[in-house]
């Protein structure tokens, strides 16, 4: 059987088709065992998870009626009894929140070994098993607030880890999903930092020091606090230049403000080298071989991409 918490209480047959949980306390209760899919859960925290600081005279027995509810719903075996408590007898994988936070642990992972595209894959799948907020249709339970916002705040970080990804891809363009991310969170400086990135890598510098300026002036504001370490210091890497952008977009050759006259022997000779895989054109400084390249280049038909290593930093003094 699948369950799922990210969103209202959800329960699907083997087959896909929704079982019924009953009414709002086994539905609670359901959600309790959820969240320790595979583990014993106490009856003393299933009581303080249904009921708080304040539980009814007879707590025990309405959580063992709440228990016989759902054993009438639920495929037999499935909620065990082990003298102190009650086991959910399913895999933790059974769960979205569970499936979710291994698919976002193992997508932070591939992030950090620098592959990016398989980890944008894996935190995609992992935001796509979200279906509104946590524990939406139990949250009057004591129980359910904290673990919606953990499990909200776990969310926000695989939002933000993909975001990273995507930047670091050559097709990554995700400036609109920053902007839309900075605005729901304007204290969080991560985001506030991948923004300055997307945009200095787009070639928007002034924009990026921008996002700086008002997330200082805010956090002064509503925090009487400075930015963090690393956001001065990636505002200081744009502002001086320092910081190359994250990816090189596909550009074609440069456009020339002269015609070319000449050199038909030359370019007769790289056209015939059209199928090696690295043509070097050599001669002392001023003679015309990027011009020559770059005319080369603009004569082949197809999809031709420039690239000025001219600004490259190559550790020279």
């Amino acid at each position: 059987m699948q369950f799922g918490i990210l969103g209202p209480l959800v329960v699907r047959s083997p087959d896909g088709d929704e079982v019924a949980a009953g009414g709002p306390r086994p539905r609670a209760l359901l959600a309790l065992l959820l969240l320790d899919a595979g583990r014993l859960v106490g009856v003393d925290r299933l009581i303080d998870g249904q009921y708080g600081d304040r539980p009814p005279a007879g707590a025990a027995n309405a959580v063992q009626a709440q228990v016989s509810r759902l054993r009438r719903r639920l495929p037999a075996g499935l909620i065990e009894f082990h003298g102190s408590g009650y086991r959910l007898a399913i895999s933790p994988d059974d769960v979205d929140a569970h499936r979710f936070e291994r698919l976002a642990r193992e997508g932070r992972r591939l992030l950090a070994a620098g592959r990016p595209s398989p980890a944008a894959a894996v935190l995609r799948e992992a935001l796509d098993l979200w279906r509104g907020p946590a524990l939406a249709d139990v949250a009057g339970a004591p129980f359910a607030a904290p673990q919606a916002l953990r499990l909200e705040e776990l969310r926000l970080a695989a939002t933000e880890d993909l975001l990273e990804a995507e930047l670091a891809l050559p097709e990554g363009n995700p400036v609109a999903a920053l902007r839309e991310l900075v605005t729901a969170h304007p204290l969080r400086e991560r985001p506030r930092g991948l923004l300055m990135r997307a945009l200095h890598a787009a070639g928007r510098q002034a924009e990026a020091l921008a996002v700086f300026d008002d997330v200082r002036r805010l956090l002064a504001r509503e925090l009487g606090a400075d930015p963090s370490p690393e956001l001065a210091a990636l505002h200081l890497e744009i502002l001086r230049g320092e910081r190359h952008r994250e990816r090189t977009a596909r550009t074609g050759p440069p456009a020339q403000l002269t015609s070319f006259v000449g050199r038909e022997d030359e370019l007769a000779r790289l056209a015939a080298l059209r199928a090696t895989r690295l043509v070097t054109i050599v001669g002392p400084g001023g003679t015309g071989k990027t011009r020559l390249a770059v005319e080369a280049a603009t004569r082949r038909t197809g999809d031709i991409c420039f690239a000025d290593l001219s600004l490259a930093d190559c550790g020279r003094d």
